[in-house]
């Protein structure tokens, strides 16, 4: 089988796919740009699920305590929840609303990117048709809510499937929890030659190893902490964060150029959010300092090698792998060291 990063018609493939993508979505937010993220998710989570006809409603909604709610992955598998292939009309507008309303612009465009790369492995996965097209859809993602959406009490709403876990819940109109979130990419890389290549997560990539290159040699050996790298991700479908004591360099050990590369790299995983998320993750970060945040590299350090990166502080962890598929295969995830899910972490 042909290497899919040099197969051209897979980025025409995805590019069509994602205009596709994007036009059965709104051209804009429903809600102005002075609406709360969390009062916007209680909107688009209510228009969503009284738009759902009975069958429907009763995959889409459960109760906030549920043990489904904290049932996530990010692996191809059978989910509960409302699919968007099995949605429509207003009913896939709304859906689609309320994924937007739980991201910024910016993060909206990477989740229509990661879904369009669906498209690319239906294509070029071996197989039979109907069996290959069950697995990679990129409508086959999931919307699940729990509790009664609205202005008060406490309610939370999922969107997930292949490389993708949005976890999020609402206490009273105010966003509580926003992890794990999860994005993926395969392929990570589509090359159809100069400026016509694809990377959905490139530039987590690219950060993280110009940190590791611009590394003193006496910083090196703390750094660059094993030349293999983890197969994957810790913690896949695991409730709260999998951690250990933090490895690599301190931020507060770093050089100025190393410096500004790291709070590059936390803006980057920033970037996909709301503001008002980018403020509360900064202010618990803030509230800790940055000199205490580790940076971690494993595996080799050029592209197309296997390799693997974490970033812990004391309220969050940041974990990317790329050791799938010739290393072209991308895991990236955020995770709150308090307690994903609203479920503080007993001490």
């Amino acid at each position: 089988m042909h290497s899919i990063r040099s197969l051209i018609p897979a980025s025409l493939v995805s590019s069509v796919l994602l205009a596709a993508l994007a036009a059965t979505s709104p051209a804009s937010s429903a809600f102005e740009d002075t609406t709360s993220p969390g009062t916007a998710m209680g909107q688009a989570a209510t228009r969503f699920v009284e738009v759902l006809d009975h069958s429907n409603r009763l995959k889409a909604v459960f109760k906030y305590d549920d043990p489904e709610r904290l049932n996530w992955h990010f692996i191809p598998r059978e989910r509960k929840g409302l699919g968007l292939w099995d949605l429509d009309g207003a009913a896939l507008e709304a859906a689609e609303n309320l994924v937007r309303s739980g991201l910024s612009t910016a993060g909206y465009h990477k989740v229509l990117e990661v879904r369009s790369l669906e498209e690319v492995l239906y294509l070029f996965e071996g197989g039979e048709e109907e069996a290959r097209r069950q697995k990679r859809h990129p409508h086959k993602y999931y919307v699940s809510i729990f509790g009664t959406p609205g202005p008060k009490g406490l309610w939370g709403w999922r969107f997930e499937g292949h490389h993708l876990s949005l976890n999020f819940s609402v206490q009273d109109g105010r966003i509580v929890s926003t992890t794990p979130e999860f994005f993926g990419a395969n392929p990570g890389l589509i090359d159809a030659g100069p400026g016509r290549s694809l990377r959905v997560l490139g530039a987590r990539e690219d950060i993280a190893r110009s940190i590791l290159k611009a590394a003193p040699e006496a910083q090196t050996a703390k750094i660059w902490l094993s030349k293999e790298a983890p197969g994957d991700i810790r913690g896949g479908g695991v409730i709260q964060p999998v951690v250990a004591d933090a490895e690599g360099v301190r931020y507060a050990d770093m050089t100025p150029e190393q410096q500004q590369l790291m709070k590059k790299l936390i803006a980057e995983y920033l970037a996909a959010v709301p503001a008002t998320v980018v403020r509360e993750r900064m202010k618990m970060i803030e509230a800790d300092g940055m000199d205490d945040i580790h940076f971690g590299w494993w595996g080799g350090s050029e592209r197309n090698e296997p390799h693997h990166y974490v970033v812990q502080g004391s309220s969050f962890i940041i974990e990317y792998n790329n050791t799938q598929n010739e290393a072209n295969h991308v895991h990236a995830i955020w995770r709150n060291l308090a307690g994903d899910f609203n479920v503080k972490v007993q001490k």
